[in-house]
């Protein structure tokens, strides 16, 4: 008789673990795969441009960036900079959510003294016949609760937090592109506002013994007030450009000082003529991006996450198994409550299925689906805008190192006409006001030349960042 009730229990355990099983299979939490995206078979447009299967972001930016000052800023910008602080914080937060996810498959387990008084009412159905109707309960328990993971909600939410996590690293890795690009195009700046700053004094030291010479000539009956005046306003053009230089160099130099985490001061620094970036235009192959822009990962990453959230979502509709266990010390009496008679203990294992919940978790399922679906499209979008600054900052390049030469040309070609000028007034063959007009398109020219020079070098940087330069 025992043996035939054993059987029987092992047949329905059998029974129940099938079903399990066949459940499992049928519903598990499905796995994540990387979506097949048409947009990244021609993120850029190279348009002839160079291109190799190494890209340029795998340069390490101490190699790239060869002005010890530079370096020296970005060495300080990324161990000082708020937004990095403020980065690393956030991966600080993400990591402890992808501690809590792992720790996911553990039970719940508490333990603590208490005490229970009760007093019945008198005119209750218990307290109508005892003398005594107030008591105190003393014990110490130990509660343990375990949720099996069926459906594989448990794991899809572990996922999700590790994609947070990462996520939140991919970040912190944008943070650091970015600054290194900030860092880089504003000490360029400061360096270019530095040559035209001096290009303008030379000149307004030159319009200045213009002014005096014209004078000069006046007083001796040699030209008129027409040509003084042209002199006078020249030479007060070139100064308030001085000015106006000044003040852009002021703020670029408090603008550096905020991406270094440092109060405003002035900049040590090199000079525009001695930068040289010693790097090849290589830029990888499209498929490339997606390992070397942090925000792309972290995009990636989301979806991610979103994904495994929607695991959960559609896991919350089946039945959940739980096992929960309690036992400890229980007595009327303080005195007995470590007795060996004290002791209890309780083990409920039970199946779950929701029903009615007000709609809470069919409405958590949908939500979730679409944040999945919106966290796709971000992916998508994150992959053209990526696509986009590469092609942009390409073609800029290209653009500026033609523009540069024609532009020298052209300084050149006015500084000759500024010379000629002068012989041909001195020999009577020009006015003051061919002679004027020379050198302000002289000038005008040379400052053009440095924001050419400025935009070359910027226009590297902002490739570097855009192919996702900055990590090594």
């Amino acid at each position: 008789m025992i043996s035939i009730i054993k059987n029987k229990n092992l047949q329905k355990g059998v029974v129940l673990a099938v079903m399990a099983f066949t459940l499992q299979s049928c519903f598990v939490a499905k796995e994540y795969t990387r979506p097949e995206i048409t947009e990244t078979e021609n993120l850029y447009r190279t348009d002839n441009l160079p291109s190799d299967s190494i890209s340029m972001a795998d340069v390490s930016w101490k190699t790239l960036f060869t002005d010890t000052y530079l370096q020296q800023y970005i060495e300080e910008g990324l161990q000082n900079n708020m937004d990095i602080r403020i980065a690393i914080q956030q991966i600080v937060a993400a990591e402890a959510y992808a501690k809590q996810g792992k720790a996911g498959y553990l039970p719940t387990l508490s333990v603590g003294p208490n005490l229970t008084h009760q007093e019945l009412s008198k005119n209750s159905q218990f307290g109508a016949f005892l003398t005594n109707t107030s008591t105190d309960q003393y014990d110490i328990t130990a509660s343990l609760s375990w949720e099996a993971d069926i459906w594989g909600k448990i794991r899809s939410n572990k996922r999700a937090t590790q994609a947070a996590f990462l996520q939140s690293v991919a970040g912190h890795q944008a943070v650091k592109t970015q600054l290194i690009s900030s860092i880089a195009n504003t000490y360029y700046t400061i360096l270019a506002l530095d040559a035209q700053l001096e290009i303008t004094k030379t000149s307004i030291k030159t319009r200045k013994k213009g002014v005096e010479t014209i004078i000069a000539l006046k007083e001796a009956g040699l030209t008129n007030q027409v040509a003084v005046d042209q002199n006078i306003a020249q030479y007060n053009n070139a100064k308030a450009l001085e000015i106006d230089l000044q003040v852009a160099l002021f703020k670029a130099e408090n603008t550096l000082g905020i991406l270094l985490g440092k109060a405003p001061q002035q900049i040590k620094r090199s000079s525009l003529d001695q930068q040289t970036i010693n790097s090849e235009m290589k830029l990888g192959v499209a498929s490339q991006l997606l390992s070397n822009r942090p925000d792309v990962m972290a995009a990636e990453y989301g979806l991610i996450s979103a994904f495994e959230l929607t695991n959960v979502a559609r896991s919350s509709l089946y039945p959940s198994l739980t096992l929960t266990a309690s036992g400890g010390l229980q007595s009327l009496d303080f005195d007995k409550l470590f007795n060996a008679n004290s002791l209890f203990a309780n083990i409920v294992g039970g199946l779950t299925q929701p029903i009615f919940n007000k709609r809470k978790l069919k409405t958590q399922k949908e939500v979730a689906i679409a944040q999945q679906e919106q966290a796709l499209l971000n992916f998508k979008k994150t992959l053209l805008v990526a696509g986009n600054e590469v092609s942009n900052a390409l073609y800029s390049y290209n653009s500026e190192n033609k523009k540069y030469e024609f532009l020298q040309n052209e300084v050149e070609a006015l500084r000759k006409a500024e010379k000629n000028s002068e012989e041909l007034l001195k020999n009577g063959y020009a006015t003051y006001l061919d002679l004027l007009t020379a050198r302000q398109s002289a000038l005008s020219s040379e400052i053009k030349v440095i924001g050419s020079r400025l935009q070359q070098l910027q226009s590297v940087v902002n490739l570097y960042e855009a192919l996702g330069g900055g990590l090594k």
